[in-house]
């Protein structure tokens, strides 16, 4: 089937899935910009508990893929390309650490956040799209 050829409704399972990872979000208080904080205050274990489930959540998930050679729902074969390390990367970091901090958003739970009525937060979805722009503008310019 063509990607033209999908009805309206074939992306809703989609919107569903958003909505309710936004409802376990909210739940979790992973959108808090208290419980955010607090992270970065070091008062509280809440999200690195969660971060750190994540993450292991995803070591867990790309052994199996390796280990069982999993694919595609469409039977193609799922590839992992080895990443090398740039100095780039701890920038990149730095910024988005202090940028978390300041907003007290990251960008998983913008629309959450949104929902929520936190309509202030639209402001860091703007910077958020703003900033990819840039990057994606002087991409090829930057040190890779």
């Amino acid at each position: 089937m063509n990607d033209n050829e999908y009805k309206w409704y074939y992306n809703l399972k989609y919107l569903i899935a958003g909505i309710v990872f936004g409802i376990i979000f909210v739940k979790a208080e992973v959108i808090s910009w208290f419980r955010i904080q607090e992270m970065f205050r070091l008062q509280s274990f809440h999200m690195y508990g969660i971060i750190g489930s994540a993450v292991l959540v995803g070591i867990i998930s790309v052994w199996l893929i390796k280990k069982m050679n999993i694919k595609t729902i469409d039977g193609e074969t799922i590839t992992l390309s080895p990443k090398k390390f740039n100095k780039g990367q701890v920038y990149g970091g730095v910024i988005f650490g202090f940028g978390w901090a300041i907003t007290g958003a990251c960008p998983g739970p913008l629309f959450a956040q949104i929902g929520t009525g936190a309509v202030a937060v639209s402001v860091t979805l703007l910077s958020a799209i703003a900033g990819t722009w840039v990057y994606g503008y002087f991409r090829d310019k930057l040190p890779h």
